[in-house]
Formats: structure tokens, C-alpha cells, sequence
């Protein structure tokens, strides 16, 4: 009889080998979702944002359709939700167009800093009027103009497709909810199930924290206007409670705007570097030190992620994707703690408190 051979050391090592081969592959195919994500902009941009606001809007309509009837209840929800939308938009335009007003009435004003700042910088060697000639002429206005009034036309489509996929997702919340549960995989209807749910719950965290903190931030800025002589005080106020929705770049340009405006208001750079330090000031106080205790360990990330992210999302997406690009990374991280092959992605990215109770306790002994 043949003797069974023993496995040797090089038979045993074989199985680890594709697992280690399966980075390369898990990489092309990261590689070719973003891809997808970039190319299909107009076609998933608007899906993804109809999600994140089912997801805000979810709980009121469940409570509305118990008392009252289902369709009545989403008329409500929507109606609600346009409202909210239509307040939103006419507070920024509100708030820039009266910006835009005293720009024009203190043309002069400005013309003198850029003659100050023309003539400063062709003592140093640098030719202001021939650059400004061929950069910033007739010809770059009118594209100028052409290309903003193309982009009002495609925010208006964008979210009037958004509205759509919102109304069927909400009167398709149960029924998909009850299909996942019907699921033969019981590990994917969990995931799906406890992942969405929990993902809903963190979403609304976050806006109702952002929204605090934006009214916050608008509170101070219009409190420092106001102190230190700024024009346009409540303007900026909204502008910053506005942008402040907008991660890294709101607060950048809520910060620019005064900033320029100071140049021409006072006459020493002094001031103006004041008012500069003191809106970043704001900015980072309330950003970096206020709103993580405040949203606690549920929303916590590593800074880096959170940058990266941001900055992920606005090259795929532009202006959309620095808005929602948070979020998304919010409900990836969520669906990945749900299940023991993918939890180790969410310990890494995520906080650590979330981390040391995931973490198997080493004190004990090991059976």
C-alpha cells in the first residue's frame, strides 16, 4: 500500500498566494468604479443625492403615513422639502446679490486698489496691463456669462431629477425593504437592512450637527462684522451660514469675500490681516474644535479621510460632489462595519472608540 504523503511546507504556503494576488484585482476594480462614477456623472450625481435626502426625509413621512393617507403624506414631505430648498437658494441669492450691489457702487474704490496694486507690481517686473489685455477682455466676459448661465440651467435639471428619483424612493422604502428581507442570503439582507438603517441614522446626525454649526458659524462672523466696522454684516452672516454646508471650500470663500472687500474699506493692511486671522479664527474653532464634540464618536473620522474624500468627490464631481462626498464616505464606512470580511476597513478609517470595541480584548487568554 502507498504510504499518504505529507503535505510539504511549499504545498502549505500555496493557498495564502492568491489571497495576496487579490490586491491587484481589488485595486483595477476600485480604479474602474470611480471611473464609471466620473463618466456616468449626470446619471448616478443625481441618484445619490435623492438617497441622501430619502434618507433625511424618510422618518417624517413614516410618521405622516400613520395618521394620515400614504400619497397625502408624501405631498407633505415633498412640499416641505421644497420649501426648505427654496428658503436655502433664496437666502444665497439674497445674500450675494446685495454683495453684488455695493461691489458696483464702490467700482471706484476698487479701481483705485488695482491701480495701487498695478503699479506696485510693475515696479517688481511684472506687466499687469498686458496680462489683464489678454486674459480679461470682451471675449472672456461673454463666455464668462454664457458658461454661468449654462450652469443654472443644468442645476435647475439636476435637481428637478433629484425630485423625481426622491418621490418614487419614498414610495418604495417599504416595498425595497421588504424585498431585502426576503432575500435567500441572509448575510447580505443583514448587511443591506442594519447598514441602511444605521447609515439613515449617522446622515441625519450629520446634517442636524452641520446645521448647528453653520448657524453658529453665521452668528459669529455677523458678531465680528458688526464689531469691528465690516460693511454688509448680516450678508456675511448668511454667506458663511450658507457655505459652511460646503466642507474646506465654503469656509475658504465665506472667509475670501470679506477679506477682499476689507482691502478696499480700510487703509492699512493691518486691518485687513485682522479680519482675515480673525474669520479663519471662527472658522477653525468652530470646525475643528466644536463640531467633533459635538457630533462625538458617531461621525468621527481621520482627518486624512475626511480631506481626501473631499477632495475625491469634488475632482469626480465638482461643486456636488465637495457637498455630498462626506456623507457617501459616511455610508460606505457604515456598510462596512456590518459585516466581519469588511469591518476592518471601518476600524481603520474610523474612530477610535468604534476601534477598541471592535478590537478583541488581549487580556484575556486566547482558548
Amino acid at each position: 500500500m502507498d504510504r499518504p504523503q505529507v503535505p510539504s511546507d511549499a504545498a502549505q504556503r500555496t493557498p495564502s498566494r492568491p489571497g495576496s494576488m487579490h490586491w491587484p484585482l481589488i485595486t483595477l476594480v476600485v480604479l474602474a468604479l470611480l471611473g464609471a462614477i466620473y463618466a456616468a456623472e449626470a446619471v448616478i450625481a443625481p441618484f445619490a443625492f435623492a438617497l441622501f435626502l430619502i434618507a433625511l426625509v424618510w422618518p417624517l413621512q413614516f410618521r405622516l403615513q400613520t395618521y394620515i393617507p400614504r400619497l397625502l403624506a408624501l405631498a407633505v414631505s415633498i412640499l416641505l422639502l421644497v420649501v426648505a430648498f427654496s428658503g436655502f437658494a433664496s437666502l444665497i441669492v439674497w445674500a450675494f446679490s446685495r454683495v453684488g450691489r455695493w461691489i458696483l457702487g464702490n467700482l471706484g474704490r476698487f479701481q483705485e486698489l488695482y491701480n495701487q496694486t498695478a503699479f506696485w507690481l510693475e515696479e517688481q517686473g511684472v506687466a499687469v496691463a498686458s496680462l489683464w489685455a489678454d486674459h480679461f477682455n470682451i471675449g472672456w466676459l461673454v463666455g464668462l456669462t454664457q458658461k454661468l448661465t449654462s450652469q443654472v440651467n443644468t442645476t435647475l435639471s439636476f435637481w428637478l431629477v433629484v425630485l423625481v428619483y426622491v418621490i418614487l424612493g419614498l414610495l418604495e422604502v417599504e416595498a425595497t425593504a421588504r424585498k431585502v428581507e426576503a432575500l435567500p442570503n441572509r448575510r447580505i439582507a443583514r448587511v443591506l437592512l442594519a447598514g441602511s438603517a444605521e447609515t439613515g441614522v449617522k446622515i441625519r446626525r450629520y446634517m442636524v450637527v452641520r446645521t448647528l454649526m453653520s448657524i453658529l458659524t453665521g452668528a459669529l462672523v455677523w458678531a465680528f462684522a458688526v464689531l469691528f466696522g465690516l460693511p454688509l454684516a448680516q450678508e456675511w452672516g448668511v454667506i458663511a451660514f450658507t457655505l459652511n454646508y460646503i466642507p474646506f471650500i465654503g469656509p475658504f470663500i465665506a472667509t475670501l469675500f470679506p477679506t477682499l472687500l476689507a482691502m478696499v474699506e480700510f487703509d492699512t493692511w493691518q486691518a485687513v490681516i485682522v479680519v482675515f486671522a480673525c474669520l479663519n479664527v471662527i472658522q477653525f474653532v468652530v470646525g475643528s474644535y466644536i463640531e467633533p464634540r459635538l457630533s462625538g464618536s458617531v461621525l468621527a473620522m481621520s482627518p486624512s479621510v475626511v480631506l481626501f474624500s473631499i477632495f475625491l468627490w469634488t475632482f469626480l464631481w465638482g461643486l456636488p460632489g465637495t457637498f455630498i462626498g462626506l456623507p457617501i464616505t459616511i455610508a460606505v464606512l457604515t456598510f462596512c462595519a456590518q459585516d466581519p470580511s469588511t469591518r476592518w476597513l471601518a476600524m481603520l478609517l474610523g474612530p477610535p472608540e468604534e476601534t477598541e470595541l471592535l478590537l478583541p480584548d488581549r487580556s484575556r487568554p486566547e482558548a
